[in-house]
């Protein structure tokens, strides 16, 4: 079966040339179009599962492509984008990436060939070059990637420094920090956060890696408590590893909060789930996701947006374990 990059071949010319040919948007130059519609027809190329006319202008649906279905995080994420796409009467596709860019690329030509309106993104791979060729309007969530595509996110240095701050706050003075993946960039910057809070202090850091997983970030958190019983506080990057973290210190029979006080990062719903239950830095989830939905939906109906990059800060929410 052809592929939209068959078409682009046999034409010639770019895979982006071609979604604005299939979604009559943007300038293509009239021979151009000839000749992608005749690799079209020659190729018998049919990007439509629905049998919906090809050069058709609307699919009422859009593309939505996150890194990690496991974390919890993601699915709220999602259902609030949903709320908002589902009342303007479009329908999501949802893609996992598992961060890795290739299949990032072909989500991104399946949404093509399936005619969606328009996506939204979470990735820390994609660079602008693969995304500003498309006709399709695009907005990123979560992490920026450039200054000329629509984005809404957290300030999270902001938001781990005041985190560390709680800590001290609340009594420590040798506080860990389990870090997100590296390169990643929500990571990095509480990573960053963290480190300025801890120097502005005067106080020694502690980084562990936990990779946004619970399992790293226990055996990880295991090994930093054995070697160093002094730390007192541990502030993770998100609230899966903090989570991690608090069944690192059961193990080891340390009482949470008791010597050791614990603080995550995003405000899921199994913060509440486990005992104690977990102070956290919590994102406006369902406003991110609200957010974003409507910038895609006007940039859709051919809008132009006041502000690209919406900026959100997190919020302390404290419970049981600080």
């Amino acid at each position: 079966m052809a592929t939209i990059r068959d078409v682009a071949k046999l034409a010639g010319v770019s895979v982006a040339t071609v979604s604005r040919v299939l979604n009559n948007r943007g300038y293509v130059h009239q021979d151009t179009r000839k000749k992608v519609e005749e690799a079209i027809l020659s190729l018998d190329y049919k990007p439509n599962a629905v049998a919906r006319s090809l050069f058709k202008k609307t699919s009422k649906s859009v593309g939505f492509i996150i890194p990690d279905i496991t974390n919890p995080f993601f699915p709220q994420l999602v259902r609030s984008v949903e709320m908002v796409m589902k009342r303007a009467g479009y329908t999501i596709l949802l893609f996992n990436s598992d961060e890795i860019l290739e299949n990032e690329l072909k989500s991104i030509d399946l949404m093509v060939s399936k005619y969606v309106d328009g996506f939204l993104v979470v990735s820390n791979t994609l660079k602008k070059e693969h995304i500003s060729e498309l006709s399709l309007p695009v907005v990123c969530l979560d992490r920026v990637i450039g200054e000329e595509i629509p984005s809404v996110s957290v300030d999270n240095y902001a938001g781990a420094r005041k985190a560390v701050r709680h800590l001290l706050e609340r009594g420590c003075r040798n506080i860990a920090h389990i870090r997100g993946p590296a390169k990643v960039r929500t990571a990095e910057e509480r990573l960053r956060g963290y480190r300025d809070e801890i120097r502005a202090n005067g106080l020694k850091p502690y980084i562990v890696p936990g990779n946004y997983d619970l399992n790293t970030a226990m055996e990880n958190a295991l090994e930093l408590f054995e070697k160093h019983p002094e730390i007192d506080g541990v502030f993770a990057g998100n609230d899966v590893m903090a989570v991690g973290a608090m069944k690192a210190a059961s193990k080891l029979g340390i009482p949470i909060p008791g010597r050791l006080k614990i603080i995550g990062f995003d405000g899921i719903e199994w913060g509440t789930a486990v005992t104690p239950e977990l102070t956290t830095m919590e994102q406006p989830i369902s406003e991110l996701g609200k957010k974003a939905g409507e910038l895609l939906l006007e940039l859709i109906n051919g809008g132009k947006l006041r502000t690209s990059h919406y900026v959100f800060e997190a919020k302390l929410i404290v419970r049981e374990s600080t």
